[in-house]
């Protein structure tokens, strides 16, 4: 009978070193939770403000003007 190979202090420290503490993949388990726990909730709930739109979804321009500022009618000096 052969016996079993035991493995020598050095390769358990080189193990113990490529895998992450405890703590930090808890850690990570926890925030992933609290994101899809997040993410969940915000989906049930639907958009905040349904009338508003996105910026550049509509086929229709602005006429050059950005966020609603019109630079013939500003204040310059």
């Amino acid at each position: 009978m052969e016996e079993p190979q035991q493995s020598s202090p050095e390769h358990v420290f080189a193990l113990r070193r490529l895998v992450p503490p405890p703590a930090l993949c808890g850690f990570l388990l926890l925030l992933a939770l609290v994101f899809t726990v997040s993410y969940a909730a915000g989906a049930a709930v639907g958009p905040v403000a349904p009338d508003m739109q996105r910026s550049g979804t509509s086929g229709e321009g602005t006429g050059g003007t950005e966020g609603g500022m019109d630079m013939q009618h500003g204040s310059g000096g």
